[in-house]
């Protein structure tokens, strides 16, 4: 059962979406980028780990 496995990439993207969101809007144009783009990822993860927690045969077919 790889459950525990997928609410770690849930926590791993909520505290990307955490952390990124408020840096992303704190830093002026070149150094906000880095923070973006992992809010964005983090939010990716959030999903993925979601579907996969509670239906892990989602890509399975």
């Amino acid at each position: 059962m790889k459950a525990p496995q997928y609410l770690l990439m849930v926590i791993a993207g909520l505290a990307a979406c955490a952390w990124g969101f408020p840096m992303a809007h704190r830093f002026p144009f070149p150094k906000n980028l880095f923070p973006a783009i992992l809010t964005l990822l983090g939010a990716a993860m959030l999903l993925l780990g979601s579907i996969l927690t509670v239906l892990p045969q989602f890509f399975q077919g």
